[in-house]
């Protein structure tokens, strides 16, 4: 064992201790607590782990600074994992995924399209990543789980990414298997870190600081009691078209954008989970309305972006299993769009959240990205007259 995994595992370990411990008493204010309004009911946590048995965890990768030497950095990039059962679980979920621009990568997506199954975790990195950490949940996959009913052992991993190589020196391969280990071990249930956290640690979303968002529904009870969770990596997006609850934010807050042209640079990778009875031709529908809560928030899909959404539904445990029938629930199609609105109100949220929770960083070539200024942003909801009261 290299004494480089022992050294940045036994941090890792110390901070996810220090992570664990202080996320009941956490502060870090979200787009809420800065009185941006929004549409629905969420969850306890606001987050995808509010859809029972769903866990996240990062490894987020953060050295050097100054001049971009490629293999030594600076390194802006890490991990995110996504367990949909839990990382205890070995129960595949049904499953489906859509692209609504396809500059991007997403992993897996052609058995998950011909099975209507995910079986195994989602992953989400940066763009030169995702080879390596495809291959590691192979292996993490092999030590956790058992072979199939026929004594085969086999994987379509499915992992995404977006492109951190702005502020990140994505041409040094600074992301390890055990990398992606950790992610997968960490993961819990409960708070989820937002901003410059796991794979969207060197992301920028809007020309300002991007990341990790996550956000909650919880439909009422004439709707099913359901909760619908969506998780971001949001790497995309103009800031002059930028909108919070259709102010534009972008175009009143224009000074420092990241880049100096004006095309829609970057990617989003968009996860919805649900613990709504949905089969794969539903949870098709309900990954194509996460289009819908990009609109809101200024999204127009550039040729540029790579705009890949998957969703995937916790209910009917045990639908792969040994031969034979198998008794599924199922909602009917006419009652699907309380999910339908669920589904856009938390994506518009959880791309709000990441800006909202990111920080402002230095990349390669001191390279830096601001964060939202959550002043300015008041300043500008109040203008409009959209400041929620705290």
């Amino acid at each position: 064992m290299s004494r480089r995994f022992l050294s940045k595992h036994l941090v890792q370990v110390a901070w996810f201790l220090i992570l664990a411990m202080s996320v009941p008493a956490q502060t870090k204010p979200r787009a809420r607590d800065l009185g941006v309004p929004f549409d629905g009911a969420p969850g306890h946590n606001n987050a995808i782990t509010d859809v029972k048995g769903v866990e996240v965890g990062h490894t987020t990768l953060i050295s050097g600074e100054g001049k971009l030497v490629v293999g030594k950095g600076p390194v802006r990039t890490g991990v995110t994992a996504i367990h949909p059962r839990g990382k205890a679980s070995n129960d595949a979920v049904f499953a489906a995924w859509f692209t609504l621009n396809g500059n991007g990568e997403m992993t897996g997506t052609t058995w998950v399209e011909d099975s209507g199954f995910l079986d195994g975790p989602v992953m989400i990195t940066n763009t030169h990543s995702v080879g390596v950490v495809r291959d590691a949940v192979i292996a993490w996959k092999v030590k956790h789980s058992t072979p199939d009913m026929e004594g085969y052992f086999w994987s379509l991993p499915v992992v995404a990414e977006t492109w951190d190589g702005w502020l990140n020196d994505i041409n040094g391969f600074h992301v390890h298997p055990e990398d992606a280990f950790h992610a997968l071990d960490v993961a819990h249930s409960g708070a989820v870190e937002e901003g410059n956290v796991g794979g969207g640690t060197g992301m920028v979303c809007n020309e300002f600081k991007g990341g990790i968002g996550t956000s909650s529904r919880v439909l009422d009870a004439k709707a099913g009691g359901y909760t619908v969770g969506v998780l971001v990596q949001c790497n995309y997006g103009r800031r002059d078209q930028l909108r919070i609850a259709g102010v534009p934010v972008g175009k009143e807050i224009p000074d420092r954008p990241a880049y100096s042209n004006h095309d829609d640079t970057g990617s989003i990778i968009v996860i919805v989970a649900t613990d709504a009875p949905l089969i794969p031709t539903q949870l098709k529908r309900i990954a194509r309305r996460v289009s819908l809560g990009l609109g809101r928030d200024g999204s127009y899909s550039g040729d540029g972006s790579g705009d890949i959404f998957l969703a995937f539904s916790t209910a009917n445990p045990g639908a792969v299993g040994p031969k034979g029938m198998h008794q599924l629930t199922m909602m009917p199609n006419d009652s699907l769009d309380p999910i339908f609105l669920a589904t856009v109100q938390a994506t518009e949220e959880a791309v709000i959240n990441a800006m909202v929770a990111a920080e402002t960083m230095k990349g390669i070539d001191n390279r830096e990205v601001i964060a939202l200024p959550h002043d300015r942003l008041r300043e500008v909801l109040k203008k409009y007259n959209r400041l929620a009261a705290k």
